[in-house]
């Protein structure tokens, strides 16, 4: 739902797939079933505050168009995951990992808005794009997600299972 704000310009409210009613609203994205994990360094954890530019990693930076203006930029991972249900229950049905580096002592950092867009998608769309990350990420991440819901690890598809081998 739109809405005008003079001070804020225009907002946009993210409507559950419950709203039944066909009306204004009806189709919208829904990310009920999204969430975002973090990958910093061996550390990774889920932060919901990424799908609105807001994680802890990203609280106070400015992040900058071009790559070489964050010299001593730590790289990061923002993995966008998809949950989902089948005949086994809940699986992890998408993860995409996207790249950015962060340099809290300068609070500048670095990320393509538009490929994190992008993933988000293709994450909801139920595809797995992890092969940017290196074996110790992927390691990392997969740690992650079998400790965090060993049911939906365990329903998930042999390709992510795969691709995080």
């Amino acid at each position: 739902m739109l809405k005008n704000n003079k001070n804020k310009g225009m907002d946009l409210n993210i409507i559950s797939k419950t709203n039944t009613h066909g009306g204004f609203g009806a189709g919208m994205i829904n990310l009920s079933n999204m969430s975002a994990v973090i990958i910093d360094g061996e550390e990774a954890y889920i932060d919901i505050g990424a799908l609105h530019a807001k994680s802890k990693i990203e609280r106070g930076i400015k992040f900058l168009p071009q790559k070489d203006e964050v010299p001593n930029g730590r790289k990061c991972w923002i993995v966008w995951a998809a949950a989902d249900r089948n005949e086994n229950g809940p699986y992890y049905a998408g993860l995409t990992a996207c790249e950015m580096l962060v340099d809290p002592e300068a609070r500048r950092g670095w990320k393509i808005l538009a490929d994190h867009v992008n993933k988000m998608d293709a994450a909801m769309k139920r595809r797995y794009m992890l092969d940017e990350l290196n074996d110790q990420e992927k390691a990392t991440l997969r740690h992650m997600l079998e400790q965090h819901n060993v049911e939906m690890w365990a329903n998930s598809p042999e390709e992510l299972k795969n691709a995080l081998t």
